[in-house]
């Protein structure tokens, strides 16, 4: 591998050529995230990220971490993925390359991935491209996200197509997108019933019941949802009883409290 051209006898990277080390790497590392070869480009992010003595262009740094922030987002790590972005951002940035908004567009991508609640176009160094033609679309697909607004969000993505999905990496995580949201909008629409037609969630997260069928084993399953699926008449019916249990449950540990606290008392006085 080519990897091991700057090794001492001993096996230790010769520091004096950390930088062309470095900028090795990184052609390994776009390699092996173009195969998708997760456990080769871990070992080899890893090493890259322990070389101390070089002195890196940013434009270097910047593919290490691009190819580092698609690694973890890819195993569902995506707050490392969220940092690796945003420090490929900076550096892109920095160097003048034109791949800073794609990098922006996968900052945005893991802050959704994330749950986060904080506008990723928000931080002093993101701020100036908000409003940048080629990321206007997703700096309106992160306002319908956190919003749970799954029509403006879908619309979105109909109307911007090309400019989102044309990237086969935003294209990969857009179902994951698509299902957080679907499942945001579906925990709001069944609270307050016990029982509730399928075809009418299916009506109100415009996708069809097999779709919506889909989601509720899956979340059933994960415990998103107390509740069962009665498909002769396409009702989900949900249980309250997980709800009251836990309620109780605090209940029972608040009053054993109380009493620990009331012997305690009776036993200073005592």
């Amino acid at each position: 591998m080519i990897g091991f051209a700057f090794e001492t006898d001993e096996g230790e990277d010769d520091l004096k050529k950390g930088t062309q080390l470095l900028e090795i790497y990184a052609l390994e590392i776009q390699m092996y995230t173009a195969q998708k070869n997760n456990k080769k480009l871990k070992a080899l992010y890893e090493q890259s990220l322990h070389i101390k003595s070089a002195i890196p262009h940013p434009l270097i740094m910047g593919v290490i971490r691009e190819c580092g922030g698609k690694m973890h987002l890819r195993e569902g790590e995506y707050e490392k993925a969220h940092t690796d972005f945003f420090e490929a951002f900076k550096n892109y940035d920095e160097s003048g390359s034109p791949r800073r908004t794609t990098c922006l567009k996968y900052l945005v991508l893991a802050n959704m991935l994330m749950k986060s609640g904080i506008n990723p176009f928000d931080s002093q160094e993101a701020k100036p491209y908000k409003n940048d033609p080629e990321i206007l679309a997703m700096t309106n697909l992160v306002s319908a996200y956190q919003n749970n607004d799954i029509n403006e969000f879908e619309k979105i993505l109909k109307t911007n197509r090309k400019n989102i999905m044309e990237d086969p990496f935003i294209r990969e995580h857009i179902e994951d997108l698509l299902r957080n949201i679907r499942t945001q909008v579906l925990i709001k629409l069944i609270k307050p019933y016990t029982r509730i037609h399928i075809p009418f969630i299916s009506k109100e997260l415009n996708i069809d019941v097999t779709e919506v069928e889909n989601l509720l084993v899956s979340c059933i399953l994960d415990s998103t949802i107390h509740g069962r699926i009665d498909q002769v008449n396409q009702v989900l019916e949900l249980s309250r009883e997980a709800q009251g249990t836990a309620r109780y449950s605090a209940l029972d540990k608040w009053t054993e409290q109380l009493q620990s606290l009331h012997q305690a008392v009776v036993n200073k006085m005592a």
